[in-house]
C-alpha cells in the first residue's frame, strides 16, 4: 500500500541506520579506549570479574613492597654479618700472635691494643646494621616479616640473630698474656662458628624473600594479562569493523533519503 501518512520504507531505513549508529559509536568507543568492556554496562559480569582482578593485581604492589624492603633488611644484616665474620678471623689472628710464648711484654700489649680496637668495630658494625629503622643483629633485634599475598594472611618471617660480642662470648676475651690469648682462641673459634651459621640462616631467608618476590612479580604480569584479555579490544578487528560500519551508514543515509522521496512519487499518479 502507497500512503502519504504512513513511510513503512523511512521507517525500516530510519531503524537500520539506527542500528549502525549504534554499532558504530560502540566500536568507535572501543578504538578510542582501547577496550571492549570499558565499564559495568558493557558487560556487567566480565567488567564484575575484571575489577576483583585488578583488586587482585594491585595488592601484590604492597607485597612486592613489603618482600623488597624486608629483602633490603636481610641484606643489610648480611653485610654486616660478614664484616663481623672478618673481623673474628683478624681478631683470631692477633690472639695467635698473643699465644707465642716468645714474645715480649711490648708487642703482647700493641697486639692487645689492636685486639680490642677490632672488637670495638663489630660493636660499631652492629649498631650500623639497620635498615629503614630494623636491625636484625643486635640484641633483641627485629624479625623481618613480609607480607607473602594479596589479602596478608600469609607473611615470610626472617628471624633475627644476635652477633653482638655478648652472644659471641668474645666481650671479656683478652690477650694481655699467653694463657688469656690462648682461652681467647678458642673463644674466637666458636664465634667464627657462630656467625657462620647465622649468615646462613639469614641468608636462606633472604633466598626466600627472593623467589617469592620473583613469584609475585610472574603472578602479578599473569593476573594483567588475564585482565587484558578479558576486556582489551582487538584494534585490528575493529579498525576493519569501523570501515564497514561507516560504509554502511552512508548507505543507510541514502536508503533514508530515497524512502523519504516515496511520498513525493505519489503526486506523479494525480498529474
Amino acid at each position: 500500500m502507497n500512503s502519504v501518512n504512513t513511510n513503512v520504507g523511512a521507517m525500516v531505513a530510519l531503524q537500520n541506520l539506527n542500528s549502525t549508529n549504534s554499532e558504530l559509536s560502540t566500536t568507535q568507543s572501543r578504538i578510542n579506549t582501547g577496550k571492549k568492556i570499558a565499564n559495568a554496562k558493557d558487560n556487567g559480569a566480565i567488567w564484575a570479574i575484571a575489577q576483583n582482578q585488578r583488586s587482585a593485581s594491585q595488592s601484590l604492589n604492597s607485597v612486592r613492597e613489603s618482600l623488597a624492603r624486608g629483602q633490603s633488611t636481610v641484606e643489610v644484616a648480611i653485610s654486616a654479618g660478614e664484616s663481623i665474620s672478618d673481623l673474628l678471623l683478624q681478631m683470631k689472628e692477633k690472639a695467635l700472635a698473643a699465644a707465642d710464648a716468645g714474645l715480649n711484654t711490648v708487642s703482647r700489649n700493641a697486639l692487645s691494643d689492636e685486639f680490642q680496637s677490632l672488637r670495638a668495630q663489630i660493636t660499631k658494625a652492629v649498631g650500623n646494621a639497620e635498615f629503614n629503622g630494623a636491625n636484625m643483629i643486635k640484641a633483641s633485634g627485629n624479625d623481618v616479616k613480609a607480607l607473602a599475598n594479596s589479602d596478608a594472611s600469609s607473611v615470610i618471617t626472617v628471624a633475627a640473630q644476635n652477633l653482638t660480642t655478648t652472644a659471641l662470648s668474645i666481650n671479656a676475651s683478652t690477650i694481655g698474656t699467653k694463657t688469656n690469648a690462648s682461652t681467647a682462641i678458642g673463644a674466637l673459634n666458636k664465634a667464627i662458628e657462630s656467625v657462620s651459621s647465622k649468615l646462613s640462616k639469614l641468608g636462606t631467608g633472604a633466598k626466600a624473600l627472593g623467589s617469592h618476590l620473583n613469584f609475585v612479580n610472574k603472578l602479578q604480569d599473569t593476573i594483567d594479562a588475564g585482565v587484558g584479555n578479558l576486556v582489551d579490544a582487538d584494534l585490528a578487528k575493529e579498525s576493519a569493523k569501523l570501515q564497514a560500519l561507516q560504509t554502511k551508514q552512508q548507505l543507510g543515509v541514502q536508503a533514508l533519503s530515497i524512502a523519504n522521496q516515496s511520498s513525493s512519487i505519489l503526486l506523479g499518479l494525480f498529474r
